[in-house]
């Protein structure tokens, strides 16, 4: 941990050449799951060029070496840097809902520097509860719970989601869940067709917002410019739910992440293994929440 404080202290334009390097390592040296990133964006853009292909790939890698190092920095950053580099374009519809004293359930994904989120939420006004998947290695896990408690937001592991909500039932924050990742059972996930692949989602998240009367935002996060970040709620969802088909809210942000993926693509982590489950290795899969 003592160099992981170190590297923090370093000044960002300072980290951004490393990331440059890191880039280079990367991309030409290691090929880090360059395999992975170019199948999945050749399946998810059948028409794009080649050419688009690579630089699409470039320009992922350039973004996600900035991700390693802007994660690093953030523990050392002072919260009106933090503020002035990620903008809130519409805060006052999540607010209007916390104001009320209930919780609201925000459904970001791998976009960008989806890390700063949370903290940066917090300094805006707007507790959160970050919901995650520990890590296995023990350096990285304390690590990572170091960054995301940044500036007060909570980083809560998933498995601890039940007593976290029982326990602070009454609490108005944003209950943080990265939702575009691959379910652990298959079998109960919820599929559909994401970027031209049939797709495994969580259906935890809509089961959430249904037992709880929760209303749900979609968090767009968009990359401004180096280091500069622009979040966008968008209301998926909101109760009274009795009349909502199922699927509905997993439908809503499939189609706006898509979309943001669309006019954002190399912004998207592609190195990703989503597409690892198909349903055809699932006989008993059915295609609607069960």
């Amino acid at each position: 941990m003592f160099f992981f404080r170190l590297l923090s202290r370093l000044p960002l334009w300072f980290l951004y050449g490393i990331s440059d390097f890191l880039y280079f390592l990367l991309l030409y040296v290691i090929r880090y799951r360059r395999s992975v990133v170019l199948d999945n964006l050749r399946q998810s853009f059948p028409d794009k060029t080649s050419g688009d292909i690579r630089q699409i790939a470039r320009d992922f890698y350039r973004n996600l070496t900035d991700l390693l190092v802007e994660t690093i920095k953030m523990p050392d950053m002072s919260p009106d840097e933090l503020r002035m580099r990620v903008q809130f374009t519409n805060a006052h519809l999540v607010k209007e809902e916390l104001a009320k004293g209930q919780a609201v359930i925000g459904m970001a994904s791998h976009q960008s520097n989806w890390e700063w989120i949370p903290s940066a939420s917090v300094l805006h006004g707007m507790p959160v509860d970050s919901i995650y998947k520990p890590l296995s290695n023990p350096f990285f896990e304390e690590m990572m719970r170091t960054v995301r408690s940044s500036f007060g937001a909570v980083p809560v592991p998933m498995n601890m989601l039940p007593r976290r909500l029982a326990t602070q039932k009454n609490v108005a924050r944003i209950i943080a869940l990265v939702a575009d990742q691959v379910p652990d059972v298959p079998e109960q996930a919820y599929w559909t067709d994401f970027l031209h692949r049939d797709t495994p989602f969580y259906p935890g998240t809509e089961r959430l917002a249904r037992s709880r009367n929760l209303p749900v935002f979609y968090t767009e996060l968009v990359r401004v410019r180096r280091g500069h970040y622009r979040v966008t709620f968008t209301c998926i969802g909101e109760p009274p739910y009795e009349n909502l088909p199922e699927g509905t809210i997993l439908e809503r942000y499939r189609d706006l992440l898509e979309e943001t993926i669309q006019k954002h693509p190399s912004d998207w982590l592609w190195s990703h293994k989503r597409w690892k489950h198909w349903r055809a290795k699932y006989p008993k899969i059915g295609a609607k929440l069960s």
